[in-house]
């Protein structure tokens, strides 16, 4: 906890935030969690990806050593090229470079609708179980909660899940949406209207939506932009070639 309230609340802390809050991540720390000179959160759901905080990047390579599993890790753009050289003169290994961007939602939702999307409350937990593991969600630790602390909305056609919006993760002032949809099943407005959906009771919850997507991720920059995101910041993904 000491280190989630030294990150702050904000779109580009609220996923680690979350996961330290909730116990869902290793942390890692070089120094006093209330003053470090470099910090990485390593996701148990998505433990590839650790993100790291804190502008040395020889500290941040240092706690580096003890994560396990990773292939790349998204630091500060200012961070992100000595990062990168140390890693490749250490690994032998070269490192390209992705930008990860984040996205903000302060005016009321744009409203977009479809007759195949719905909120799920937990008399839908069955359906979500059952669902494949594109549109099940995640963030929670299960399903229930997901339902129960978060926001779920999907696209629901012959009975089954085919797209999926929901909150990865909430703080006191934020909270992150992520969206997937089955590949046939793209293109039809599904993501954006369950999107909708999730980022309005967000707001009506007292929080403001928070959006981030890869820099190529055309799609998902598209439908934030449908739904009135701006964009506010950018931190930079450090990766491993041929990982």
């Amino acid at each position: 906890r000491g280190l989630a309230d030294t990150l702050g609340d904000t779109p580009e802390t609220v996923i680690s935030v979350h996961l330290l809050k909730r116990g869902f991540c290793h942390a890692y720390v070089a120094g006093e969690p209330s003053r470090f000179d470099g910090a990485i959160v390593q996701d148990h759901f998505c433990p590839a990806e650790p993100i790291g905080f804190g502008s040395d990047p020889e500290a941040l390579w240092a706690l580096l050593q003890s994560v396990r599993g990773w292939d790349c890790m998204n630091v500060t753009p200012e961070c992100a090229t000595a990062l990168g050289e140390i890693i490749e003169a250490n690994t032998g290994r070269g490192v390209r470079y992705y930008g990860d961007i984040y996205f903000m939602l302060s005016k009321p939702v744009s409203n977009f609708k479809s007759e195949a999307v719905r909120q799920l409350t937990l008399a839908d937990l069955e359906l979500l179980e059952s669902a494949p593991s594109e549109v099940r969600g995640s963030g929670f630790g299960s399903t229930r909660d997901l339902l129960t602390d978060g926001f779920v909305a999907c696209a629901i056609v012959s009975g089954s899940i085919v797209a999926i919006a929901h909150t990865y993760a909430r703080t006191g002032r934020h909270a992150d949406i992520g969206v997937s949809a089955l590949e046939a099943w793209r293109g039809r407005g599904f993501a954006t209207a369950a999107a909708s959906i999730v980022a309005g009771r967000v707001q009506e919850a007292g929080q403001t939506p928070v959006w981030s997507t890869g820099e190529d991720n055309f799609a998902s920059r598209r439908i934030a932009q449908k739904l009135g995101f701006t964009q506010v910041s950018q931190r930079t993904y450090v990766i491993l070639r041929n990982a």
